[in-house]
Formats: C-alpha cells, structure tokens, sequence
C-alpha cells in the first residue's frame, strides 16, 4: 500500500501524465478564461442569446470548452477518452450532457440515448456509472405542481406515469448491464418530488448492489438529516442505500428565488457550514458501508484528504466496492489521479452528445465554476507548476 504524504496532490506530474505539452498550454489558456468572472458573464450570456437566435456556435466550443470538458459526441469518440482515463486507472462516469428538453419526444429520445450508454457500458469494463436527470425525461412543471401538492389531471397523472417508466426501465438496464444509476440532484422546488421517485427505485433495484444512487448537494441545510432518514428507511426495507454527495450547483439561484417569494433559503448560512456538513455526511456514510454505498464527488482537497484518512484509519480496503471517489473531467486532476495511484477507486464525471446540444451543460458549468472560490486559481497554479517541471526536466 502506498502511503499518503500531506502533499500528495501537489503532485502534478501523476495529475497531468495524461496530458501533451500542447494540451497543458491549451488548459492553461483556456482556465486564464473561465477566471475571468466578467468576461464569463458575458460570454455565457452572448452564448444564450446565439443559442435562441440558432447562430452557429459549435466549431467554436468544440475547440474550447467542449474539448476540455467532455468525451466526446460518439461512444466512439469516448472510448478514447475512457482508454486514457483507463492507463491511470481511473473510471468513467457518463452523462448525456443534453438538457432543457420539454417534450414527449425528446424525453424518449433521451431514454434511448440513456439506454445505449448503459449497454455501451456493460461492454466495458472501465465505464463504473451513468449520471442522469430526470428533467431531462420529464416535465419540470409538472415536478413543480407535485411538490406543491396540487392534485394533477388526468393527462398530467398519466404522463407522470410514463416519467416513472422511463426512469424503471432505466434501472432494469442498469441492473442488467451491471452499470449504477447516479441521479442528479436539482433545484430544491422539484427535489422532493424527484426524491420519492429514487426512493422507490432503490427500493425496489438495490437489494443485492446499489444499482440506483440519489445525489445530495449537501449545501442545503436539512440534507443531513434527510441523509440520516433514508439510512433508516434502507435499513427497515433491507436495501442499499445509493448516496452520491456533492456540495451543490444551484446556490445563487435557490438564494434569489427565496428571497423573491418570501420563504427561508434552503442553503446553508456560508461554506463553513456546508463544508462541515459534507464531511460530515461523507464520514457517516463512510461508518455505515454494510448499508451505504457512497460516492465522494467533491473537487475539495480537503474532504478528499479527510475521506482518505477516515478510511485508512478505519481500516477500510481502499478498494471498497462501495467507495467511489470522483472529480469533474477536465478538472481536480491533482485530486483524481493521484487518488487513483493511491489505489482508490477514482473516477470522472464524463459528460457526452452533440456539441450543439451540450452547449446548455457547458455554460452552466462555466457558471458554477466561477462561483467556487479559489478554483480557477488552483487549476491555473497547477498547470502552471507542471509546464514549469517539464522545461526544468528538459
């Protein structure tokens, strides 16, 4: 067993192996970029406005943000990916980066997409999971008049319906294919009614696995408890409980939506709080593994450390098959293959589709990165660090 240094993802030479001199440069550029909080703003906000006006803007993020942050358009194209990914023994996960769909159609649609990557999946062995939205089958509004307890009509009742199909016949290819299920977490005005959903697909596929996992963005301030109630509820219904953490995606937007209609904000009062309750959560599911399978989705060094040594302390095999550690592709390199040399189980988030169609995911993601403080700067350092190594070693 290797042993972990305090400095371990300070290592950049294990963090960028994967990645040409050229590719370093690009990354560099291209971090210099998204750091740049008023020229992202502007820029996503012109992407918007292309996008409604169907300007062509795919040669564009092809050779940007597409490249860096995604697999590919085909399972062809991702299969180089993964086999990269694959020579420093880290995972993929996939996600058909494709969203803000409304119609029956494109749901179906996305059920096939969804089903293809699962099959895609069972043939190869380095594909760990598939992340999927269940907007991205289902209407958000009619998420909305549920959660708010509105009795549906009966069109509405039978769409909800074909929702739930689609998510069971999801998870019966899922268990077939020997892939997990991450769903994703979203906007705390439809959770709950996404929530009962997963619940009882957990219950119902996860008796001998985890084949379904529910994500929780922990920066909400009541999912600790909510955590601690499916453990029980897991435990009274002799099933595994699938947990994916995450620290959360939504935070500005759940703050502006609180404060416009007048109710408490379901995000916690600043990071100090939503750290401990993600490390919390982490190590509580990391002492339950007879009855948790986790997956630690954080680009915190930070939690990743204290997970690491929660885990070695504990005893733990660092080969759980119910630990999985994962970072953003394209992102916390320094944490995912330095992880992966430690022999944990580390994996990337790898999202994949039609450029035009994964633009949405892109300038969300770009958002949401700018909002984290302090993480462009320490991809910028990092990639710098190692440009530098690799002309000192010339």
């Amino acid at each position: 067993m290797i042993s972990i240094d305090k400095d371990v993802f300070e290592n950049t030479e294990i963090a960028f192996a994967h990645k040409t001199d050229k590719e370093l440069q690009k990354a560099k550029w291209l971090f210099s970029l998204i750091g740049n909080n008023k020229l992202v703003s502007i820029g996503t906000s012109l992407a918007d406005f292309a996008l409604k006006l169907h300007f062509p803007l795919s040669p564009f993020f092809r050779y940007t943000v597409y490249e860096h942050f995604c697999g590919g358009e085909t399972f062809d194209e991702c299969k180089t990916t993964i086999a990269k990914l694959n020579k420093s023994h880290v995972y993929a996960m996939l996600n058909y980066g494709v969203e803000l769909k409304e119609r029956e159609e494109d749901f179906d649609k996305t059920i096939e997409k969804n089903i293809e990557a699962l099959e895609f999946g069972g043939k190869n062995k380095d594909v760990k999971v598939l992340c999927i939205k269940i907007t991205g089958f289902g209407r958000f509004g009619l998420f909305e008049k549920m959660q708010e307890g509105k009795t549906l009509t009966e069109a509405e009742s039978q769409e909800l319906e074909r929702v739930k199909d689609r998510l069971d016949k999801l998870c019966l290819s899922a268990e077939k294919n020997n892939v997990s299920i991450y769903v994703d977490a979203e906007e705390s005005w439809i959770q709950d009614a996404l929530d009962g959903m997963v619940e009882e697909a957990m219950a119902k596929y996860n008796h001998k696995k985890a084949v379904v996992f529910n994500t929780l963005q922990m920066y909400r301030w009541d999912r600790l408890d909510y955590l601690h109630k499916e453990l029980r509820a897991a435990k009274a219904k002799g099933y595994i409980l699938g947990a994916k953490l995450v620290r959360g995606a939504y935070m500005e937007k759940e703050r502006e939506r609180a404060q416009k209609m007048g109710y408490k904000s379901p995000i916690s009062i600043d990071k100090e709080a939503v750290d401990k309750d993600f490390d919390t959560a982490m190590n509580y599911c990391l002492d339950h593994l007879d009855h948790v399978s986790v997956c630690i989705a954080s680009q915190s060094e930070e939690s990743n450390m204290l997970a690491i040594k929660h885990i070695d302390a504990k005893h733990i095999d660092r080969k759980h098959p119910h630990i999985l550690f994962s970072q953003l592709y394209g992102m916390g390199d320094n944490i995912t293959f330095n992880l992966a040399r430690l022999g944990f189980n580390a994996s990337k988030y790898l999202p994949y589709g039609p450029v035009k169609d994964v633009i949405p995911y892109l300038i969300r993601r770009a958002q949401e990165n700018t909002s984290v403080a302090g993480q462009m700067g320490r991809e910028l350092r990092l990639l710098t660090a190692e440009i530098q190594r690799r002309k000192a070693v010339e």
